[in-house]
């Protein structure tokens, strides 16, 4: 075959450049074509015929790089040795069809009789750029959901990434609506140099184009060129510049929650590594979406359980008002008038409303404190003057049972916090030392700073009926009671330990359960002496 186009400088080595597995291009000084082999018309598209005689700039030089191609071919052919000559080089090359690939080439020249020929070998670099661009693509995406704060955004950063890194033009996610039936995008990459139009809609139906089809299918669909389709958005997408479509679904186990579609430019046939890549990414986005649903939703049910909570308990709050004063009132005006048995009656109505207000104030704190509406109004306050007024408020259940109450707390113990809801912490840890320690038994409270001053070290000993080891470690949950107390049927609400967690840590504080006791339970509060200091900008 010849590959020369009736130039005698490529006859002696047209047999080696005719079966090379590079392309060869042969230019004259004036950048006509002067040889072209059959790698050469596979590369670039055009046949040996065509490209003869004709500007190799018109037909492979990408328009941007045309005036810089003119300007050092003419510095080589008037003699300018050139840093290019000789040198492996990575540029873009444009195909016959338009689209722009990258190819690695090699530039030579030689000197006869009709002047200088410039010799280039050249291959088509695109897979091996590709591979480059998948680890790059795949590390974005990972870097992407990594840094995403919900669904959505981890949704947006997977499109841009897929779009930029990898040179698509548009790239979408489209997810299933089951509540309307419909499929939703989610989220899309358009590159700045189109204008997508009709082609760009928000929602589709249900095994409507190329989304729908992944889905009904659950299955890659790729399409070489989208003018061939018939549907109304292809052909918007065609007048848009795009050509290839690809898709595949995504899905978390085994349920497709959607699909993720590519858009490029040119036509461009089944790439099964594009469609590994895809399926991968899609795979990785399917399970983050399925984990942070089912986080969102663990958060939407806490913030409705709370609000819930929070409802009932103000509605409960003012009638178990009414019923504990109409009931404190009859006791008082009637206890003349009335049997024992009716003023019997009387006391359990106002105990069991006094306790349900109880449970209610307890149920509306700990819905305050966790959701941060409970304000806290820290002031240079005492620990001593708190934990003595505690002591003082329990003296009568300690003396109904007998019990001895030590407490070991120098003569002032300053901090800064809010002494009503310390109060609150003091109260419900020695309630709790007094209710689940038997008649004749000891409680135990210690305070004072550590060793460093930053800190104080409160703790609440009983020795009480104790917290099995399995216990412990849900023993701060809401509504949370130990076995120990349940098998003995000692009353509570499980309530107490949940709000005294959540006011120690709105105090920068913690709180433990001491390990290594027999019997018993030893609490140890941990809290601050200063308030937190600023974060420095």
């Amino acid at each position: 075959m010849n590959i020369g186009c009736g130039n005698a400088a490529l006859h002696d080595s047209q047999a080696v450049l005719t079966v090379a597995p590079d392309a060869y291009v042969a230019i004259d000084a004036s950048g006509q074509v002067i040889g072209w082999n059959p790698a050469a018309e596979a590369t670039f598209g055009y046949s040996r015929e065509y490209a003869c005689e004709r500007s190799v700039e018109e037909m492979i030089i990408p328009e941007r790089y045309r005036a810089a191609h003119r300007a050092g071919l003419t510095r080589l052919a008037a003699g300018g040795a050139g840093r290019v000559l000789g040198q492996r080089m990575q540029l873009s090359a444009v195909h016959r069809d338009g689209h722009e690939f990258p190819i690695e080439m090699t530039l030579t020249a030689t000197d006869g009789a009709g002047g200088r020929v410039f010799h280039c070998l050249a291959h088509d670099v695109t897979a091996a750029r590709r591979a480059d661009l998948f680890l790059a693509a795949d590390s974005a995406v990972h870097r992407g959901l990594a840094q995403a704060n919900s669904s959505t955004d981890a949704a947006a950063r997977v499109v841009e990434a897929l779009g930029l890194v990898m040179e698509w033009p548009v790239v979408e996610l489209w997810l299933i609506d089951e509540r309307r039936q419909l499929l939703c995008c989610e989220a899309r990459h358009v590159d700045h140099a189109y204008s997508v139009g009709q082609f760009g809609i928000d929602e589709l139906e249900l095994g409507e184009g190329l989304p729908g089809r992944v889905l009904m299918h659950n299955r890659v669909h790729w399409i070489p060129d989208l003018a061939t389709e018939g549907s109304l958005r292809s052909i918007a997408a065609a007048r848009a510049g795009l050509h290839l479509a690809a898709g595949v679904p995504v899905c978390a186990y085994d349920q497709t929650l959607g699909a993720l579609c590519v858009f490029g430019n040119r036509v461009e046939e089944t790439d099964e590594a594009v469609l590994a890549l895809l399926a991968g990414m899609a795979a990785q986005l399917g399970q983050y979406l399925d984990r942070r649903h089912a986080e969102e939703l663990e958060v939407e049910l806490a913030r409705t359980k709370d609000e819930f909570l929070a409802l009932v308990t103000h509605e409960l709050r003012n009638p178990l008002s009414v019923i504990t004063a109409t009931a404190s009132v009859a006791e008082t005006e009637l206890r003349a008038s009335v049997e024992d048995e009716q003023r019997g009656y009387l006391r359990t109505i106002l105990r069991s409303a006094q306790r349900l207000s109880v449970l209610a104030d307890d149920l509306l704190d700990l819905a305050r404190l966790e959701s941060g509406h409970l304000g806290m109004h820290p002031v240079a306050t005492d620990l001593t003057e708190i934990i003595g007024g505690s002591v003082e408020a329990h003296a009568a259940p300690v003396a109904d049972k007998d019990l001895t109450v030590t407490v070991r707390v120098p003569r002032e113990l300053p901090l800064h916090a809010d002494p009503h809801r310390l109060r609150q912490v003091a109260d419900n840890l020695l309630s709790n030392a007094i209710k689940y320690t038997p008649a004749g038994g000891a409680v135990i409270v210690t305070a004072d700073t550590d060793s460093s001053g930053e800190q104080i070290v409160w703790t609440v000993s009983d020795t009480g009926i104790g917290i099995p080891p399995a216990d412990r470690p849900r023993l701060f949950r809401r509504f949370y009671r130990a076995s120990t107390a349940l098998e003995r049927r000692i009353p509570g609400t499980g309530l107490g330990l949940a709000i005294t967690r959540t006011i120690v840590e709105r105090h920068h504080g913690t709180i433990d359960l001491a390990d290594g006791h027999a019997t018993g339970t030893t609490f140890v509060v941990r809290l601050p002496t200063k308030p937190p200091q600023p974060a420095s900008t």
